[in-house]
């Protein structure tokens, strides 16, 4: 079998039997597209199922040269999964990968916008636009905060997923796991307002459960909140490398900040494991430290 054929059995592999979303498909397929160019650019007869571990550990030596130590260690775990797919299949007795080392990289923590920075953000959204376009970008912004949500899953909500009368809405997030995340009732009367008085404008045939629509009455792409998210810190003179993910960050750490409990965030943001969710400690003690500085009596 060719690479490509591989490849493309690997990606059916990770829809129908891992149950992962498009995006992080296309992610782990690429790692071992850029193999295949590699093996293809030097014409090297070997196949995925005869490559050997020395091919490998050529092809990331010569990828080190033009990428991070991120991007390496990210690299040879999509290889490593893919070749473990291949031990899955008994295309392979072993996986090449298994004696590679990743790069030790230092762990960089997220950036977070303070609350006041937050209420800055929707304070600056003016609503008195006829399409209702503002208010809706308003919505989203409290939407993505205060239930900490990826921008994938905000983009997928559908009015069928709101429960507030038990005062939750339904995610579908990573692997198409299903989680109930309580939200706030101011951000339930946002959302409620907007259904009935803007969404009502642009809803069409094919979208009446999609909740957040362009003004054609399309679902909004991952592009578009990008953009959105990006156009509200310029206006607010905000330097952070912010994204939509930065409120889902900000949620987690005001949450613990708060005092909440990790287990507890963890169940909201959706996160497999607790390690995940532990990157929020050193937010934490990131502050506790500034706070020191700050205020200690011996403190210069």
């Amino acid at each position: 079998m060719k690479w490509a054929t591989h490849i493309k059995d690997y990606k059916l592999y990770l829809k129908i039997e891992r149950g992962l979303s498009e995006n992080t498909i296309i992610s782990y397929a690429k790692d071992v597209e850029k193999l295949q160019f590699y093996i293809e650019k030097y014409q090297l007869q070997t196949s995925a199922v005869n490559i050997s571990k020395e091919a490998i550990k050529e092809f990331i030596y010569d990828s080190s040269k033009k990428i991070s130590a991120g991007s390496q260690a990210r690299l040879i775990s999509g290889l490593r999964n893919f070749f473990d797919y291949m031990v899955f299949e008994a295309y392979r007795t072993s996986n090449p990968t298994d004696l590679l080392e990743s790069p030790k990289i230092g762990r960089k923590l997220p950036d977070t916008l303070s609350v006041n920075e937050i209420d800055q953000i929707i304070a600056s959204i003016l609503e008195n636009d006829s399409l209702g376009i503002n208010f809706r970008n308003k919505v989203i912004i409290e939407s993505l905060y205060s239930c900490g949500l990826r921008v994938s899953e905000l983009i997928q909500l559908r009015v069928s997923d709101l429960f507030f009368e038990e005062g939750f809405i339904r995610i579908i997030g990573k692997g198409n796991k299903e989680r109930f995340v309580p939200i706030y009732d101011g951000t339930q009367q946002l959302i409620t307002q907007y259904i009935q008085q803007e969404r009502i404008k642009c809803v069409s045939s094919s979208t009446t459960d999609v909740i957040f629509l362009n003004r054609r009455g399309n679902p909004l792409s991952r592009n578009m909140i990008f953009l959105i998210v990006k156009k509200l810190a310029e206006l607010n003179g905000i330097k952070k490398n912010i994204s939509p993910h930065t409120f889902r960050h900000s949620f987690a750490s005001h949450l613990l900040e708060n005092g909440a409990d990790l287990r507890m965030i963890q169940e909201m943001l959706g996160h497999e494991s607790i390690t995940t969710t532990e990157i929020y400690l050193h937010l934490d003690r990131q502050k506790l430290n500034e706070v020191i500085n700050l205020y200690h009596p011996r403190s210069s």
